[in-house]
Order: C-alpha cells, then structure tokens, then sequence
C-alpha cells in the first residue's frame, strides 16, 4: 500500500475515531495538527514527512482524555493493519507519545520528526483556535469561565517559549499575541482579572 493510501486512510479512520467529539480534541483538531506539520515539514526537508505526518493524524487515537486504551494501542492497530514494519510502528509510537504537554512539561523531543509534530499540536493550542478550544473543553468539563481564564496561565500562555522549531516559534508569536490581547478585551468586559 503506498504512503499516500495509508495517510487517506489514517484521515478516515482518525473522522470516525473521533466521531461526536465537540471538545476540542476532536478530528477537526487531528487535522488541523496534521496541516501545521505539513506547514513546518516545509522548512525542513531533511524530516520524514511520511512518520510526521502519519503520527499528526494518530496523535490523539490514544488520548487518556478520550479512550481508555494502554500503549498506543488504537495507533498501533491502525499501523499494523495496514502493514508498516515494526520498526515503524515503534518510531511513530514514540513520536507520538512525545507531543503530550501534560506527559512531557520542559521535555525537548529526541527528534526532529517529534519536535515537529509537538509543535504541530502545541500551535493549535494557541491563538484564536486555542481561545476556542479552551472554552469547548472547559464546557464539557464543566469549568466556568474564570477557570478557563486560569488555564491561559497555566499551560496556553507558555506555550510560545516551549516551541522547538524556528519555523513554530515564528508561527507561536502572532498567536500568542492574540490570546494576550483577547484576554485584556475580557478583562475590560467583566472587570474581572486574574491575579493567578
């Protein structure tokens, strides 16, 4: 089966994995993960495009959040399905199981391949989408408003400083600036501020 095959068919399988899925982490999510890496990818060519872009589109198959699955094991599934070699299937585990920020807070992947799709996924965290997301999820966790302004500061705000590529970083800044002038209207509007 060629590469190509095998990411249409990731694309299919990630759209009915994450079927009814409004919180964010949704298959519109995996997709936009899977652009941003196609974006970056483009700086550097020396990457292999076939490894990120295949764990950008398995990245969240396996989200404690979502599914109750151990070791990768809806990734896995997929991949040996469709007969990539084992080694293979290691090397996008492992990829895969580094974009977490929970998972791995201060960690720099090992390789670029991992620094690209963290960063792939750590850009939609930010700017207008992250704004958006951060308050589906804070809904259906049943967080007020305040609660999702505290996660701004505890995880959305530093994201900028925590990108791995110079290609990432330059895409971080505009949307960071974003989420801090969003936050000042919010301020304006409610009165409220979070003194953290």
């Amino acid at each position: 089966m060629s590469s190509d095959m095998i990411i249409s068919e990731a694309i299919e399988y990630v759209n009915k994995l994450f079927a009814g899925n409004s919180d964010g982490h949704g298959a519109d999510h995996t997709m936009r993960v899977y652009y941003n890496a196609q974006i970056l990818m483009e700086a550097y060519p020396e990457a292999d495009g076939f490894a990120i872009s295949l764990a950008a589109l398995l990245h969240d198959a396996d989200d404690y959040k979502l599914f109750s699955t151990e070791n990768n094991a809806n990734a896995r599934s997929f991949m040996e399905q469709k007969g990539l070699p084992s080694e293979m299937v290691e090397q996008i585990c492992k990829i895969i199981n580094s974009v977490s920020f929970s998972h791995n807070r201060g960690r720099r992947p090992e390789t670029l391949e991992g620094r690209i799709v963290q960063d792939a996924d750590r850009l939609d965290a930010i700017g207008a989408i992250g704004i958006a997301r951060t308050f589906a999820y804070g809904g259906k966790a049943g967080r007020g408003l305040s609660d999702s302004i505290k996660h701004f500061y505890d995880k959305l705000l530093l994201l900028k400083e925590e990108m791995n590529t110079d290609a990432a970083k330059e895409m971080a800044q505009k949307r960071h600036e974003y989420m801090k002038d969003f936050l000042e209207e919010y301020y304006l509007e409610t009165g409220y501020r979070y003194e953290g």
